[in-house]
């Protein structure tokens, strides 16, 4: 995977659409890596290895600290649908071209645009653009999803005049959060997204012109600790909705007071407006911002203490100070040849291997024949999301149900 990261990436392609100035903003900050990014570059590093495996290739196991059986498993599913896919194409296209880890350019359309496509496929008429995301913080969903249609673009600018391609089908797969998304369209309509609304932002952004448009896009933005636009929209939320109570009006014509307001049994929020309580309808308007600005005030902080731990920055107000630590022991060895000439030899504790180790032990068929009947999936944790999010409604009685049952 190339090491140099475009200034108008795909991955970063949602926020510099919406948000044209950001780009040339966050060259103002460091891009510095993650545990995370690290993790999802080894996870990546482990299922190309997968992939070219399968197409017989000559290469070689790669090995990372982040490597365990979560990332062995997801791998799997990732690999395991890409060769899946593969070989059903097979049945009517004996020869596809599959291409893994490939850059691809669209800077034709986007200036010195170029990522790297972890799958592309490309048989019968179809361009198949394939995506790991190792991450289970945010669910991403693949419907018009730009960083995949730019993907797309870049394949078919490659190769599109070598085969006569059609259509353009695009799928994240994305293990840790059971999902697997698809979307397909034309290429016309590829290539009209491109002109009409690719073009022309992407030189606004590239020039670092444009409106700053604060959205859920700014959740990775190096930028978004020290931007304007965040904090007046943040600031602007407060004012209008926490402090100035007083334009509160009723909305309906009762004679109850504050004190003897009705409320809702099963939400215990008042059935009426008062100008000293937040309505249901005002609370509502609100809560899309609510989790966008949540994430920008734990991003100031964590910025601030960086500053502050890193780099010795000081803040009025604030100080740094030492927090809570556990005990461990210094050498374990040593540990344990002091306990045993004392005569404590009840030291270790076992434990049954995890779900997925039996399945890797025993072979995904022999482990369905001798421990299928035990396993159970139980239900998730109940979140509240909005409503663009993919994921179908959970019938909260039903849940409830089910949640007893496990208990």
């Amino acid at each position: 995977m190339p090491e140099v990261h475009a200034i108008l990436s795909a991955s970063s392609s949602k926020r510099w659409l919406n948000c044209t100035p950001s780009a040339r903003l966050e060259q103002n900050f460091p891009n510095e890596s993650s545990v995370y990014a690290e993790e999802g570059t080894a996870a990546h590093a482990l299922g190309e290895y997968k992939l070219r495996k399968y197409l017989h290739e000559r290469v070689k196991r790669p090995t990372s600290e982040y490597e365990d059986e979560e990332m062995e498993a997801n791998t799997d599913i990732y690999a395991e649908f890409i060769i899946s896919t593969v070989e059903r194409i097979k049945e009517t296209c004996p020869h596809p071209l599959v291409m893994v880890e490939e850059r691809l350019d669209y800077s034709y359309l986007v200036p010195q645009g170029f990522g790297t496509g972890d799958c592309v496929i490309i048989a019968d008429g179809t361009l198949y653009v394939m995506d790991y995301k190792n991450g289970k913080g945010v669910f991403v969903n693949c419907d018009h999803n730009p960083q995949m249609m730019l993907y797309a673009l870049g394949a078919y600018h490659a190769y599109g005049y070598l085969y006569s391609i059609k259509k353009v089908s695009m799928t994240i797969i994305q293990p840790r959060l059971e999902n697997i998304s698809t979307f397909e369209c034309s290429v016309e309509e590829l290539l009209d997204w491109a002109e009409t609304y690719v073009r022309p932002r992407a030189k606004l952004a590239f020039e670092g012109k444009g409106e700053q448009v604060p959205g859920d896009w700014c959740r990775f933005c190096r930028a978004r600790t020290s931007c304007k636009a965040c904090a007046d929209e943040a600031m602007a939320l407060v004012k209008e909705e926490f402090l100035d109570l007083d334009a509160g009006v009723l909305e309906d014509e009762t004679e109850e007071t504050d004190a003897t307001a009705s409320f809702d049994p099963d939400t215990s929020v008042p059935t009426f407006k008062s100008p000293a309580l937040l309505s249901k309808t005002d609370i509502e308007k609100m809560l899309p911002t609510l989790n966008r600005i949540e994430s920008w005030i734990e991003a100031i902080f964590a910025y601030v203490s960086s500053e502050a731990i890193n780099h010795g920055v000081s803040w009025d107000g604030y100080k740094v100070v030492e927090g809570r630590s556990k005990r461990q022991f210094l050498d374990t060895k040593s540990v344990v040849a002091a306990a045993e000439k004392a005569g404590y030899t009840d030291i270790y504790k076992t434990e049954l291997i995890s779900l997925t180790a039996f399945e890797k032990l025993m072979g995904k068929k022999k482990f369905q024949e001798i421990l299928g009947e035990y396993v159970v999936k139980p239900p998730g944790k109940l979140a509240l999301v909005p409503d663009s999010d993919p994921r179908e409604a959970v019938d909260l009685q039903t849940a409830e149900d089910e949640f007893a049952v496990l208990d």
